[in-house]
């Protein structure tokens, strides 16, 4: 279709062609088709109340059944955690152990080099000199914590 085959405004007939059909919308003074007057009251649909007390009732299953998830999942995770601290504190318990019978080992297998007297003094020595290190390491560590919540005040 060429230009000069359409109307010059929107809703006007097409007189060229005898087959156009008219248009059946009255034109308003802008030349735009009006929209419908919708000043009726409409009866309220009832369906609609019951879609949305249907939906609200889903809501409220929904949110019922999460909270009874969430509760659950929050009692599994407490047993969980209870058996992780429990076999931990048991793995601590078991490498002191160790620790003393290496101690214990490390003084007989001394004994035979240096008196009783100076493998004990060389056992509890090291363990000493370990305990420090790790006592300075522990300080370090509390000293550049504080100093992330350390404010200045200038």
């Amino acid at each position: 279709m060429r230009d000069e085959d359409l109307p010059d405004r929107p809703g006007e007939e097409d007189t060229s062609h005898p087959d156009a059909a008219p248009s059946s919308l009255p034109l308003d003074d802008t030349g735009e088709t009006p929209l419908p007057d919708n000043t009726e009251d409409e009866p309220f649909d009832e369906s609609l109340t019951e879609e949305f007390a249907a939906l609200i009732d889903d809501g409220r299953t929904y949110a019922e059944a999460e909270l009874a998830f969430q509760k659950t999942r929050a009692s599994l995770a407490g047993r969980k955690i209870g058996g992780a601290i429990a076999f931990g504190i048991l793995a601590l318990i078991f490498l002191h152990l160790a620790l003393i019978a290496l101690a214990v080992g490390l003084v007989i297998a001394l004994e035979p080099l240096v008196t009783i007297w100076g493998a004990i003094a060389i056992v509890v020595g090291l363990l000493l000199v370990g305990v420090v290190v790790l006592v300075l390491k522990a300080r370090n560590n509390a000293m550049g914590l504080a100093e992330l919540f350390k404010t200045d005040e200038t």
